[in-house]
């Protein structure tokens, strides 16, 4: 991997940046396909919208822009994260003595087995641990992930490929890594995002898709048994893109619920995987 700190090819933070003391920042995962970061003008509404909530200092995003366009352009393939930290302050939550936020870079591999998924489907499992509801952050991705790295922890000794999450009143929200629709007939459904969890990239673009088709979508609140119901379910996220489930595990001692239809995903998946 490689790393770069306010445009400067370097590994190291300072201690004091707020990113290190409380998560104080966003940040946006890019799949990077022939020297391209896809979709970057969604990412930047991403950061955007994260940079707003969080009452971060202003940034320069033709420049931000620019640089991740410039870092990406010798990888093929490969993930670019971007963080973005209030910068660094004082021991305590004031923010009054912060001046500049922190832009961190860095490129990856692409993970391999995505690929694989792809063709083969993923099996999914309940998480024991719920998302806290927060309206007020719902939706962007800020640093503070603790939920995410529990379920994580879940899902490795499980040994499954991912994890169904429900907020604190039982409700689906979406998976550890990745957001979920389900399809019944013509129907598609996806959670609710407006009390916790993530908007991500690929359930922007997938939204935009199915509004424009022959399918009916409706943003809910449902609890885990709609998804017993289910033709076909898939998960997506920015890097995926897009993959069907196998199967859902929701009751330790109750049989899994099982998918064999692949029509949303043979739909979806050559629109999302185009640059």
């Amino acid at each position: 991997m490689t790393y770069w700190i306010n445009g400067n090819q370097c590994e190291h933070l300072p201690v004091n940046d707020r990113a290190v003391q409380f998560g104080d920042g966003c940040f946006t995962t890019i799949r990077v396909e022939q020297r391209q970061p896809i979709l970057l003008p969604l990412h930047i509404k991403r950061l955007q919208k994260g940079v707003e909530k969080l009452f971060m200092p202003a940034l320069d995003w033709l420049q931000l822009e620019n640089h991740i366009k410039q870092v990406v352009k010798g990888c093929e393939s490969g993930v670019l994260k971007v963080i973005l930290s209030r910068g660094t302050g004082n021991r305590g939550y004031s923010i009054a003595d912060t001046i500049e936020p922190t832009q961190i870079l860095f490129l990856s591999s692409y993970p391999e087995q995505y690929i694989t998924q792809r063709q083969k489907g993923v099996s999914l499992v309940l998480s024991p641990i719920p998302m806290g509801i927060n309206p007020y952050l719902a939706g962007i991705k800020h640093l503070n992930r603790l939920e995410q790295i529990l379920i994580k922890r879940f899902i490795e000794q499980s040994q499954v490929d991912e994890a169904l999450v429900l907020d604190s009143d039982g409700l689906l929200v979406e998976c550890c890594t990745a957001n979920i629709f389900w399809r019944k007939g013509k129907n598609v459904y996806t959670p609710d995002l407006s009390q916790c969890g993530v908007e991500g990239i690929m359930r922007q673009k997938i939204i935009e898709l199915l509004t424009k088709s022959d399918y009916n979508l409706s943003c809910v609140m449902r609890y885990p048994e709609a998804l017993a119901h289910a033709d076909e379910v898939i998960i997506c996220n920015s890097l995926m893109p897009v993959i069907p489930v196998c199967q859902i595990q929701a009751h330790k001692n109750q049989p899994a619920w099982k998918y064999q239809s692949r029509e949303l995903h043979e739909y979806l998946l050559p629109k999302c995987l185009t640059p």
